[in-house]
């Protein structure tokens, strides 16, 4: 691995970039609050714009589809025409599309503006993460800074649901997309006041072939992945696995043959990088995958409503954000391999806590659990996201940040599906031994399809339905807390050494090219 030297004092950061940092910090509170605030709008977008149940899955999905598709354009975007540049197009284009959505007046128009809401804000997540990485050249500073990014991000996470169900008791739906504005509007105004520009000075035209290569590969896969979650292995979904694989296959010969690849997969054969991105796509995917079918059981096991249901998530999101602010200091003396395993060990007794969540009376177990998870995401992000970044020359600094997102956006999506495969199979496994032999078969298919769609029951059968789901619940968080378990073996042993921050940086190899960014006020 090729770590930066500790950075001399004269380039440590100062006032300006700590300032800059708050800048930075305001889109990934706000795209953190966008991914949790819709979904609490959807019966309401429902019933005002009558969208076929086609059109409602567009609605909620193209946002992330637009997203992951395209991160690494845009994070080769910004290495080239300049981060700040890029992030600032972003932000204007963000909270027009954040306006246009507001007041769609049809289902056509909403899933238009949410692509648009994708595709700019896949400028602002790999742009600011580059841009911490330039703006922080000390190994230390950098890793607070990131860690600040890492608890912001985590900050609107825990109050999305809550900011959501208040602006939805007192306005229309429409005010949830109507956040974007104001932040934007500030951004826009200090970006050129606190943020500096960097961009590679000797980085070559984009590739255009590239960029359709890696739409055509993420895009398919994402839309596999997401319909593996809903409908199972269709024909549908095998397809579209099997498209994005094959054109996957293209790009990756098309980037090695390239003087100036769209992606430098010369990246990847840094350890740390690869090790880095491993555990940020499994371990982020499985908590994901989970985080589902926990705000589930809290709403429809529970009997909790969404606002009540997000109030209990806060303290798993507060000890997020206290871990992720403490990593910084822990790793001063400790190796990061060894605070990233230890932490993705405690998320794993927190998986093993969920296990024995019953579907009465189950909630004290269940948010315990849940708290131990979130605590021990929190050092994994931090370290995760600041090893991938810190790893790449600093010219590569966005393509190095926009592959830390699509590895968390593909993480999610897979988690979502393995565990939503395990919950589904052993629920309609359970279920379909409880259900009275009087009751409508469209009545006991929908049943048997998903614990939503139960409805108004007899108590008995809910009572079943909810013992079925909690059950898949169960048996998905042992799988859980395993795959985490093996992760955190993983991590110590791949990034053994990589040093403590206060420790001797490793020397870089003699042959490293020195770093060709501009860096220009």
């Amino acid at each position: 691995m090729t770590i930066r030297p500790q950075a001399p004092a004269e380039h440590r950061a100062g006032p300006r970039e700590w300032l800059g940092l708050f800048v930075l910090t305001l889109p990934t509170l706000l795209l953190a609050l966008d991914a949790t605030v819709l979904n609490l709008a959807v019966p309401r977008i429902s019933a005002d714009l009558g969208p076929s149940g086609t059109e409602l899955l567009w609605i909620v999905d193209i946002y992330g589809f637009m997203i992951a598709g395209f991160l690494v354009v845009m994070g080769s975007l910004g290495d080239r025409v300049g981060r700040r540049r890029l992030l600032m197009a972003g932000a204007f284009g963000f909270g027009l599309a954040s306006a246009l959505a507001a007041w769609a007046t049809g289902p056509e128009m909403l899933i238009a503006a949410r692509a648009l809401l994708g595709i700019t804000g896949a400028t602002l997540m790999p742009s600011t993460l580059a841009l911490i990485s330039n703006m922080f050249q000390d190994a230390r500073q950098r890793g607070i800074a990131i860690s600040v990014w890492v608890t912001c991000f985590s900050v609107g996470v825990a109050i999305g649901p809550v900011v959501g169900g208040v602006l939805l008791q007192w306005f229309w739906w429409g005010s949830v997309f109507l956040l974007a504005v104001p932040v934007m509007v500030v951004l826009l105004v200090a970006a050129p006041l606190l943020l500096p520009e960097y961009r590679d000075a000797e980085a070559g035209r984009i590739d255009l072939a590239s960029v359709v290569l890696s739409l055509v590969t993420v895009l398919p896969v994402i839309y596999g992945i997401k319909r593996l979650a809903e409908r199972g292995a269709d024909v549908p979904a095998v397809a579209a696995l099997l498209v994005g694989a094959v054109f996957g296959a293209v790009f990756v010969l098309r980037q090695r043959r390239l003087a100036e690849p769209l992606l430098d997969l010369r990246l990847f054969a840094d350890r740390a990088f690869s090790a880095a991105l491993l555990v940020l796509l499994l371990g982020l995917g499985l908590m994901g995958g989970l985080y589902l079918f926990i705000t589930q059981y809290l709403q429809l096991v529970a009997g909790l409503s969404p606002i009540r249901a997000g109030l209990w998530l806060l303290p798993a999101a507060a000890t997020l954000i206290v871990a992720s602010s403490l990593t910084p200091a822990l790793t001063r003396r400790v190796r990061p391999g060894r605070v990233v395993g230890g932490a993705l060990l405690l998320s794993a007794l927190g998986y093993a806590l969920v296990t024995q969540v019953s579907s009465v009376g189950g909630l004290p177990l269940l948010l315990t659990g849940f708290v131990l998870i979130y605590t021990g995401i929190g050092p994994m992000m931090a370290l995760g996201t600041d090893l991938v970044v810190g790893s790449a020359p600093p010219e590569k600094a966005g393509a190095a940040a926009a592959m830390s997102e699509t590895g968390m956006e593909f993480g999610i999506a897979l988690g979502v599906a393995g565990l939503g495969s395990v919950v589904t199979a052993v629920y309609r496994d359970e279920i379909g031994e409880a259900l009275p032999g009087d009751l409508p078969a469209p009545v006991a298919d929908t049943v048997r399809d998903t614990f939503a769609g139960a409805g108004d029951l007899p108590a008995h059968v809910l009572g079943s339905a909810r013992e079925a789901f909690t059950s898949g619940l169960n048996v998905a968080s042992g799988v859980a807390a395993v795959m985490v378990t093996a992760l955190a073996v993983t991590a110590i042993v791949l990034l053994r050494h990589v040093p403590p921050s206060d420790g001797e940086p490793e020397a870089a190899p003699s042959a490293e090219t020195p770093a060709t960014a501009a860096n220009t006020p």
